[in-house]
């Protein structure tokens, strides 16, 4: 709403000075306020629309000075030059930002398109499970740091990883490349999980060495590592130092995913050696698996206080369910999910978020979603 009234202020702006200008004495002038009705174009339209504004600017204050009879060739004709003089800056600063425009518009683009070389988006379907994920980043050119998420079938079952680097800037986003590179090939090979974990700490120390000039630690990355049975009946998880999944049930229950051993990050096995320990949860018709990073955890509000999804997403679910009397899709999670971090934070991310939902649903419920043959998928099917 605002966007469409905005474009009415310079409009307002000699309005006012026109009602001004008729209820004050002729020894009150209203030339200041009209000067400013073209320095609010200058956002709102192009060079034109700058100009036109200025041109009627000029236009009222000549017309109210012939109507209170106080027309002065001398003083209007400098308040008109005063006039054409801001409209003419107006127009420069109405250039200089649309160009500003043009090029932010340019790295953002460029932005989009690494973000989609370096983290490519998952299927919205892997036989059965169906998928939904989201990066959203702290800083709003910033479309891709040290966060990453990567889903793909292998002989072994669909598997999924979502991490955090330690780190920003290009070196993170390095790391990244990495550690999606080494996941896809090893989780095509590796049998095991612990194998595939294994293959991983490997590659990551040996990038770590050519890095010449970083500490021990310098490029860890806390990872979670999920692999599916073939029937989805239960999910395997090796949590490497990474924030605990949570468990969504049909009914909007919801369980936190804890280790029951600790293991530290990916990339500092280096100091120690340490074992990669998988736990099995069941993982029932109608269920959904939750992954994020710590930009969710450790979002805060005002206040101080974590945000927790253990709490706040199951609320949000049952009420959706109440609503709808149907379990949300994964991207309606996420799209919950972000804006109550957002809401919970108040305002723009603390931190990087990369978001993953996969989702097993119902019989019935996959029924519905999947479009009969020859016909299109309704909006709402993954």
């Amino acid at each position: 709403m605002w966007s469409r009234v905005r474009r009415w202020v310079p409009a307002l702006v000699i309005a006012l000075a026109a009602l001004v200008d008729l209820l004050t004495p002729t020894s009150v002038s209203s030339a200041p306020l009209l000067a400013v009705a073209p320095v609010t174009a200058v956002s709102l339209f192009g060079p034109a629309g700058v100009v036109g504004v200025g041109v009627s600017a000029m236009l009222v204050q000549a017309g109210l000075a012939f109507l209170d009879g106080s027309y002065d060739w001398q003083g209007d004709a400098a308040v008109q030059i005063t006039l054409a003089s801001v409209t003419a800056l107006a127009v420069g600063l109405n250039r200089s930002l649309r160009m500003q425009h043009a090029s932010a518009s340019r790295a953002r683009y460029a932005a989009e398109m690494a973000q989609r070389a370096v983290l490519p988006s998952p299927p919205s379907r892997l036989g059965d499970l169906r998928i939904a994920a989201r990066y959203v980043p702290a800083e709003d050119m910033a479309l891709i740091g040290g966060d990453l998420y990567v889903m793909q079938e292998t002989p072994f079952g669909v598997r999924a990883m979502v991490g955090d680097v330690r780190g920003k800037g290009l070196s993170a986003v390095t790391a990244v490349s990495v550690d999606i590179g080494v996941f896809r090939y090893a989780a095509d090979h590796e049998p095991d999980l612990p194998a595939l974990v294994a293959c991983m700490e490997e590659a990551l120390l040996r990038e770590s060495q050519r890095r010449e000039g970083l500490d021990a630690t310098e490029g860890f990355t806390t990872a979670l590592i999920v692999q599916f049975a073939d029937d989805l009946s239960q999910v395997h998880i090796v949590n490497r130092g990474h924030p605990a999944p949570v468990l969504l049930h049909a009914d909007g229950r919801a369980r936190v995913l804890e280790p029951a051993e600790e293991a530290p990050p990916l990339g500092i096995s280096g100091l120690d050696a340490w074992a990669s320990p998988v736990e099995t949860h069941p993982f029932p018709p109608g269920a959904m698996l939750l992954c994020f990073t710590d930009g969710v955890t450790e979002a805060r509000d005002p206040a101080g206080v974590f945000y927790d999804p253990a709490v706040r997403v199951p609320h949000m679910v049952q009420s959706y369910l109440r609503q709808t009397s149907h379990f949300p899709e994964p991207s309606t999670v996420l799209d919950l999910l972000a804006r109550d971090v957002s809401r919970h934070s108040g305002g723009s991310p603390q931190d990087d978020q990369a978001l993953l939902a996969l989702h097993r649903p119902r019989p019935q419920q996959d029924l519905l979603a999947r479009p009969r043959q020859g016909q299109p998928p309704g909006p709402g099917a993954l």
